[in-house]
């Protein structure tokens, strides 16, 4: 194959994220909903080699455009991706995937006793302390996360019946 052929078809309408971090395309899919019951087309790319960041994985969905909460989230395991709104086989909209200085009601704090983990009508709130390595600092109890605890609650490594394989 060569490197102007594409590896996946041009989509019509939908939503092209490109850049995600090589292995980490199904955490995106989990973190979007995606499962095997989606009536979207979906279609992955992993270990694409990549002049910027050696490999990536990609992943296209038709039929549907992503909302800034879900950009967000994708930001928190693959700060580098960019996010391309497809209309008409013609990208209508760029963005990259860029974490807010505070998040709400995304990831739930590891200290059990955390004010946020009781049934306060309160949202779990982190403060991104830096994104390089990500490391997340919860506005409540000051406990310190890092990227690693936020895969997990994204449910990285799991399969279709929530066991870690």
């Amino acid at each position: 194959m060569s490197d102007e052929e594409l590896r996946i078809k041009k989509i019509r309408e939908g939503t092209v994220i490109d850049h995600i971090s090589a292995g980490n395309s199904l955490t995106v899919l989990n973190i979007l909903g995606i499962t095997s019951q989606t009536r979207h087309i979906v279609s992955i790319a992993i270990n694409v080699p990549s002049s910027k960041i050696g490999s990536k994985d990609i992943v296209k969905i038709e039929g549907r455009e992503l909302n800034s909460d879900e950009v967000n989230k994708i930001a928190l395991i693959a700060p580098h991706a960019t996010i391309n709104i497809i209309r008409d086989f013609t990208v209508i909209e760029k963005q990259k995937a860029k974490l807010p200085k505070v998040i709400h009601g995304m990831l739930k704090c590891t200290n059990p006793t955390c004010v946020s983990n009781s049934h306060e009508p309160i949202q779990p709130t982190f403060i991104i302390e830096t994104e390089n390595p990500l490391v997340l600092r919860c506005h409540y109890c000051s406990r310190i996360m890092e990227r690693e605890d936020a895969l997990k609650q994204f449910g990285k490594n799991r399969n279709k019946f929530g066991d870690d394989v």
